[in-house]
């Protein structure tokens, strides 16, 4: 799977490395390319994953300001509700083009 802006790729993971939250594809962190985010300073917590990050990304001579968000230390009881540890995993607004 694929998150693009025009024809950059921003990350890319195989199916199985994927974690599906509320209706988003969150990227692992090792699947971002180098250079492609930038801390944004936006502030957001979620009730129920906790403090977010949010990045700028940067594809070509293209930013999308706050394209891209990650929890990079969720409450641990998201890890109940989600299945899976994904602290640091990457998942990208409209904008990005996520797919095979």
């Amino acid at each position: 799977m694929k998150a693009t802006i025009g024809e950059t790729v921003v990350a890319e993971a195989s199916d199985d490395e994927i974690i599906r939250i509320e209706g988003n594809a969150y990227f692992p962190p090792s699947s971002i390319k180098s250079g492609a985010l930038v801390e944004s300073p936006t502030p957001y917590t979620c009730p129920w994953k906790g403090e977010c990050q949010y990045f700028h990304i940067e594809a070509g001579s293209e930013r999308l300001t706050d394209g891209a968000w990650s929890y990079p230390n969720p409450y641990p009881s998201a890890f109940d509700r989600v299945g899976k540890d994904f602290s640091g995993y990457v998942a990208f607004s409209p904008g990005v083009t996520v797919g095979s």
